[in-house]
């Protein structure tokens, strides 16, 4: 039967870690593949989970005292090349428009990798005073990039995000803003993702096109590779320059703004999933679960059952998102669908735990079972999603903590990847050549400069000379 086949096991992600995560996005109705290569749909339990978080950090956003506004989609050529390093950064990932209709454009467009252009075009126009700053707005939309290998949720052609961009008139309100911004996203993994992530500043080579600093999270997957799973940049006043933003200050003279950018993309999907997730299907924390519990009657042709088990989602559904799953599919099925989804609690209730006023919750993650009393139910129900989203953290935390590796000379680096892959923690010169070199032998990148500085030893690992600062280096998405 088509639907036995909805739930038949997937691929142990001990097997094969990349046909493990595709037929955990497929199998749990994420998403399905389009007809456009790269492209996917985001089915509606996938964009419920994207709502959920796209509501929570719009709220972060707003209390920091940001605006939402929309751009438009396409940026004319010439409003591209304004900013040299930033148009160089994304010419290769770049989709034009060439024709509208049967007529050729006088002028290419090209379909938004990024907004930067756009909103320092439109800061240009409505900036003129003190009085107009700081501008502090976000966009939520869609952007194209061109990418030659695409994964569901983490890299695809479009993607849905946020991106924020702020203008103010002075170099330390700037700085203040990317790592305030820098703060919420870490705060947003930890909190509600459940996700513990190392913040630090990426290498001059890691850069985002045109910015002074790029600060990131970085997140560890479960098969030892890292995620950038978010990132705030700096810009200076180098957009500002290129593009003539420019304010009268209270004496009356003439400045260039300084300005910030930051953003998260649907890839925050992919991390819940690789973070989270095992061979049984889809774990979703609780705060971003488009469905916390669903209740599955057991005998559900016996008197009765039916409306206890309405009376208890009546109840429930006054605090948290709860299903009852009243279709004619037997238990067994609805237990492995909703394992599949990841829904964080099952509730049982049949004819026996009825008479016994008890109802049997089951958690995803570990599949414990807890016989709880019918009278407290919403009580019992709510204390264990939050131990549940406290538990899900330290897991992650501490299979974080027993995949970073210390490492002082390229030998161990190198055997440390061999034999398990990880964040690696090693002294580094500052020296780009080095950071090209560690690559090129060991596949593995930058992802950041920590915040957290450790003294691991005085020399670069790659080279020997005097070490500048400790790196977390990693294999990435």
């Amino acid at each position: 039967m088509a639907n036995e086949k909805l739930v038949q096991a997937i691929t142990s992600m001990n097997e094969d870690f990349a046909q493990w995560y595709t037929d955990v996005v497929k199998k749990a109705d994420l998403i399905d593949y389009s007809s456009v290569r790269g492209c996917m749909i985001i089915r509606p339990y996938g964009y419920a989970i994207w709502e959920l978080i796209q509501k929570q950090l719009d709220e972060r956003f707003k209390e920091t005292g940001h605006e939402n506004v929309y751009m438009p989609v396409f940026i004319p050529e010439s409003l591209l090349q304004k900013e040299k390093d930033h148009v160089e950064g994304f010419a290769p990932e770049v989709a034009w428009v060439t024709h509208g209709g049967n007529e050729k454009l006088a002028e290419r467009l090209c379909v938004r990798p990024t907004s930067e252009t756009l909103f320092c075009e439109h800061y240009a126009n409505i900036v003129q005073s003190y009085r107009d700053l700081p501008k502090l707005y976000n966009q939520w939309c869609s952007v194209v990039r061109w990418e030659k290998t695409t994964r569901p949720f983490l890299r695809s052609l479009e993607f849905l995000w946020q991106e924020g961009h702020t203008a103010h008139a002075t170099a330390e309100e700037a700085q203040e803003e990317t790592q305030r911004m820098l703060n919420v996203y870490a705060d947003f993994c930890k909190d509600v993702l459940a996700i513990p992530v190392i913040k630090g500043i990426k290498t001059e080579k890691e850069r985002f096109a045109g910015a002074e600093e790029t600060y990131t999270i970085e997140s560890l997957m479960h098969d030892g590779k890292a995620l950038q799973t978010g990132t705030s940049h700096n810009f200076g006043s180098g957009f500002a320059k290129a593009f003539g933003i420019q304010y009268t200050d209270k004496e009356n003279k003439l400045q260039y703004v300084h300005q910030t950018s930051w953003g998260v993309t649907t890839r925050l999907i992919g991390a819940v999933i690789m973070v989270h997730s095992d061979d049984n299907g889809l774990v979703l924390p609780p705060a971003i679960a488009p469905v916390q519990a669903v209740i599955i009657p057991i005998a559900q042709h016996k008197e009765g059952v039916l409306d206890k088990a309405g009376e208890i989602k009546e109840r429930l559904a006054k605090t948290i998102r709860v299903k009852l799953d009243d279709s004619d599919k037997k238990p067994g099925w609805k237990y492995s669908e909703y394992e599949m989804k990841g829904v964080p609690v099952r509730v049982e209730i049949g004819p026996k735990d009825i008479e016994n006023n008890q109802a049997v919750l089951v958690r995803r993650d570990t599949r414990e079972k807890i016989t709880v009393n019918l009278d407290n139910i919403e009580n019992s129900v709510s204390q264990l999603l939050d131990k549940l989203q406290k538990e899900l953290l330290e897991k992650a935390t501490a299979h974080r903590e027993e995949n970073t590796f210390k490492v002082q000379t390229m030998e161990e680096f190198e055997d440390q990847l061999n034999k398990k892959q990880g964040f690696i923690k090693a002294m580094w010169c500052g020296d780009v050549e080095c950071e090209n070199a560690i690559k090129e032998k060991t596949g593995a990148t930058s992802r950041c400069i920590p915040f957290e500085q450790e003294h691991i030893s005085d020399k670069c690992v790659c080279c020997g000379k005097p070490a500048k600062s400790m790196v977390y280096w990693g294999k990435a998405y």
